[in-house]
């Protein structure tokens, strides 16, 4: 099951999508990336900025109104859920997958994961992201009395999933991932608002 409208109602690119771009950008044209998959590439605006920095960009999302937006601009962009198989066509044949903000909105992160390794090249790299939780930042929340607005369990969908570094990294290590870096990004440590991985295929999946 998964929520299928995460309320995108403009194509323009968001704080956060501004944010992640020097850093993925940076890592991208480190590996000398060509194919990137955008998954999870809501309202396509962050594939565009991609495209416009002079990589080839597929978008994929379960969010019909965010595809529809994305189209509106051109480019190849697909309803598509990541708890789906991807399209024969996509195997193995991505040199990287920019996975942003999206873990945290699945019950099941881990198809997310197990969809990058069968459409990365071997050796092609996952950059992930997910919204950051560690002991000072938990605890500024607990301080300040915030958990009901940080969880904000009254929203339809929203995010119910919430991963630290160990999480994260053992998540990535468990579906067949080299970990290269992991980031704090965005305000100020040990308050960074998102974690952002770069992980490497390698290997085999370990099992659980």
């Amino acid at each position: 099951m998964h929520v299928s409208d995460y309320g995108w109602r403009s194509d323009r690119p968001t704080r956060s999508q501004q944010m992640f771009l020097p850093y993925v950008a940076r890592q991208l044209a480190r590996t000398q990336a060509k194919r990137v998959l955008d998954a999870g590439c809501g309202n396509g605006a962050f594939s565009r900025l991609l495209q416009e920095r002079g990589f080839s960009v597929v978008g994929i999302d379960c969010d019909k109104n965010g595809i529809e937006l994305a189209r509106a601009h051109g480019g190849e962009f697909l309803e598509l859920s990541l708890y789906d198989d991807p399209p024969g066509c996509f195997l193995n044949s991505f040199d990287a997958v920019v996975l942003l903000e999206v873990i945290e909105h699945l019950y099941f992160p881990a198809r997310a994961f197990r969809f990058a390794r069968l459409v990365l090249k071997e050796g092609g790299q996952l950059i992930a992201s997910t919204p950051y939780h560690g002991y000072w930042k938990n605890l500024a929340i607990s301080i300040l009395n915030r958990w009901d607005v940080h969880w904000n369990p009254l929203r339809d969908g929203g995010h119910i999933k919430f991963f630290s570094r160990q999480t994260l990294t053992r998540l990535a290590h468990r579906e067949g991932f080299e970990i290269v870096a992991v980031a704090g990004i965005g305000r100020i440590p040990p308050f960074w608002k998102s974690l952002i991985m770069t992980a490497r295929k390698a290997g085999k999946p370990v099992a659980n």
